[in-house]
């Protein structure tokens, strides 16, 4: 990095009150990444080498599109700690407005380089200085901004809005509204005050997210703050105690900034915008297209479902089977995908035919009731049986070798209706003697996942799951057990509309030309064949805590200034690695701490598989993570929301909170409390109405139980020394 950058981070480093703590804002897509599992800790591959590109060095460069073509890279600037609000569903949200700017680059011949700032005041000073070549964020066109640097067409128009608490109506006089460092709403409250009511902005320095204002005032922290209209469309949902106030004469102009003098690349970008919007208003829009019209707009969109097979936001990052091969041949064809999520109450096969969508991408079984629906398939992708669940604790009583038909005759399973399981329960029970017939338990919108949990729980005998839904359930639990298979092996395919035969071919063609081909099984063994976990050796009897890992002193050296307990980070760098520094998650995280390089980059430290830069790299990221907690949460809440932000993102463990609080229960204690919260987040009617939608909530709640029980364990062994010191 140049050596502003490192100025700048050392800065930090050493005015935060704990070590690096004060180092990482980071965008949501750049999370570092711990999976786990009950007892056991998380999968990781052994890496041998991987080359890695060297870091950046930054440069001053302050020259016009061609200069920066002579360079190779574009330098894209934004202000540490800017988050995307919400998880994707439809179109293209402010949140992936990174994914826009690295599409340009690309289109450009460029490569991308991210630039970090301290906060939203830096921008312009960088661009000025020829630190960076562009502001690709979020960034209000005003008459002061317009006089330093030249903004493009705008992306969107927006209104202003003041956000207050419902019970506390602002009263006259003088009014103290949060901000963040260099945010145009300055300009707006200095024209909004009158005699009777000052707006007096109240800056926050460093990297600051929409949620510290929101939740700041809401507790009471803040009087105000200010948000615009489309943001706050998304987020007051989830505050119901807030409400919002259009300031008057406030409709302003979204857009990216460029230097005065660079006339070329702001013609560029303005062309680019103009294709842009022309796909964005074409994709809001309904319409059947088939393949010729999905070219002219350039964008495919996908009706699909969120849940753990297609499309999830994990850790930051948007994932899913289904999503990434799309991702592929969208890639492939010069297009941009456009995921459009449907309310639970939409049929797919429905929603196609309305022109919602182009194609369904959802892990469907092709089936003959789809079919009549007016589904055409592609051919299949993946091959799958029904199989019959029970959990572990009931299987030692069960002769395996007997038949799935023998097994259930006068035995009860649960699925849902709509599903082609129960389907398949319905043949089945017709071939069974009336005296032997299966009670079909039927599940209103329950999900695998859920039926799979009440069977573990012993809530139900049985129940069936597609087998690579069971294979993803198993890559992190071993309470349940397949006991047969219900079906012969069924396809999963994507379904388009009858009226539709050039995408139809598309499609087809792509999965033939990568069926079963290195990218294809790389992508399907990511989701669907991670190591199972092994089970009663997470660690090795600890006999004395002279030496709890090859790396004590490199944690040493980094927690204790940070302020944290070295044990504890021990505790979760095993839990993360297994104290394998060459350890790589299968989303990419690396080293001792599983860090994304990503958030690497913007902690300005590389080579996460070097032993000190991945434990380094994690203790920064803890301190961030834990500055986006409420200040007054006790000491040993904030270590555990903490540790869940770290593994599950910190969008989560919010959602989680929001909902605790909604049930009644208490959003500041993690135990019993938010723990609960965060196991809901894998069932439909919470996460569909969660800003960062579905996760895995299982994992979170036993990674934080098992780090703080590995730490307990270090405690009683040094317990254990000293009493035996005594005793001598």
């Amino acid at each position: 990095m140049i050596r502003w950058i490192c100025s700048l981070l050392v800065l930090l480093v050493f005015t935060g009150c704990g070590g690096d703590r004060d180092l990482p804002g980071q965008s949501q897509s750049s999370k570092a990444r711990g999976s786990t599992e009950e007892n056991t800790p998380a999968p990781v591959d052994v890496v041998e080498e991987e080359p890695l590109p060297p870091a950046f060095e930054n440069y001053v460069e302050r020259g016009d599109l061609d200069a920066i073509a002579a360079r190779g890279t574009l330098r894209l600037l934004a202000p540490l700690g800017l988050e995307e609000e919400a998880l994707p569903r439809d179109g293209l949200p402010t949140g992936e407005w990174r994914a826009l700017a690295e599409k340009f680059a690309h289109q450009r011949g460029l490569e991308p380089q991210w630039i970090y700032v301290e906060d939203f005041a830096q921008l312009i000073p960088a661009l000025i200085d020829g630190r960076g070549d562009l502001i690709a964020v979020s960034f209000s066109r005003t008459p002061q901004r317009a006089k330093q640097v030249a903004f493009t067409r705008p992306l969107e128009y927006v209104q202003e809005q003041l956000i207050t608490r419902r019970d506390r109506p602002l009263q006259n006089g003088q009014v103290e509204v949060a901000l963040r460092n260099g945010s145009a709403f300055v300009d707006t409250l200095a024209q909004q005050s009158s005699e009777e009511r000052v707006l007096t902005p109240h800056l926050l320095d460093g990297p600051v997210t929409q949620d510290e204002l929101l939740s700041g005032v809401a507790e009471g922290q803040f009087e105000a703050t200010v948000i615009d209209s489309n943001l706050a469309e998304v987020v007051l949902a989830d505050y119901p105690s807030l409400q919002a106030e259009n300031l008057r004469d406030s409709r302003r102009a979204i857009a990216w900034a460029v230097r005065r003098v660079s006339q070329q690349l702001e013609q560029a970008l303005n062309e680019y915008f103009t294709e842009e919007h022309l796909v964005a208003a074409q994709r809001r829009a309904s319409a059947l297209r088939d393949w010729q019209q999905i070219k002219q707009t350039r964008t495919l969109r996908v009706l699909t479902r969120n849940h753990p097979a297609s499309y999830f936001m994990w850790r930051g990052e948007l994932m899913g089977f289904d999503y990434d091969l799309l991702k592929r041949f969208a890639k492939d064809n010069d297009l941009r995908l456009s995921m459009v999520v449907p309310g639970p109450e939409v049929d797919l096969a429905e929603a196609l035919a309305a022109g919602m969508g182009d194609v369904i991408a959802a892990s469907l079984t092709v089936t003959e009731a789809r079919k009549q629906q007016g589904l055409v398939f592609t051919r299949p992708y993946m091959q799958v049986t029904e199989q019959l669940i029970a959990a572990v604790d009931n299987t030692d009583e069960l002769d395996m070798a007997v038949p799935v038909a023998d097994r259930l005759q006068g035995q009860s399973v649960a699925v849902n209706p709509l599903s082609s399981y129960y389907s398949s329960l319905q043949l089945l029970q017709g071939t069974l003697p009336e005296q032997s017939a299966v009670e079909i338990l039927t599940v209103q919108g329950a999900t695998t996942e859920q039926l799979i949990n009440a069977v573990a729980e012993g809530r139900y005998d049985y129940t069936v799951a597609d087998s690579h839904l069971v294979q993803i359930e198993q890559t992190y639990r071993d309470d349940f057990m397949v006991v047969g298979n219900l079906s012969g092996e069924q396809d999963i395919a994507w379904a388009v509309r009858g009226d539709q035969p050039q995408l139809l071919e598309q499609l087809n063609g792509f999965l033939n030309q990568y069926y079963r081909g290195l990218f294809f099984n790389v992508t399907y063994n990511k989701y669907f064949r991670e190591e199972k976990r092994i089970r009663g050796k997470h660690r090795e009897r600890l006999r004395d805590t002279s030496e709890l890992s090859p790396y004590d002193p490199l944690v040493r050296k980094h927690a204790v200034p940070a302020d944290r307990d070295w044990r504890m980070v021990v505790s979760q760098m095993y839990q993360e690695s297994r104290f394998n520094p060459k350890a790589r998650s299968f989303a990419g995280a690396r080293g001792l701490m599983q860090v994304m390089p990503r958030t690497g980059q913007q902690l300005g430290i590389t080579d996460l598989y070097q032993p000190e830069n991945g434990i380094r790299a994690g203790i920064s990221y803890l301190g961030w993570l834990e500055e986006r907690f409420p200040r007054d949460l006790p000491f040993d809440q904030k270590i555990y929301f903490t540790l869940a932000a770290y593994n599950a993102g910190h969008g989560h463990v919010r959602d989680a909170r929001v909902l605790a609080e909604r049930l009644g229960k208490d959003p500041n204690r993690w135990f019993g409390n938010v723990e609960d919260a965060m196991l809901l987040l894998s069932q439909p009617e919470h996460y569909r109405k969660a800003r960062f939608g579905y996760v895995r909530g299982r994992e979170p709640v036993n990674y934080v139980r098992q780090i703080r029980d590995r730490y307990f364990g270090y405690l009683s062994v040094a317990k254990n020394e000293r009493a035996s010191e005594l005793q001598q």
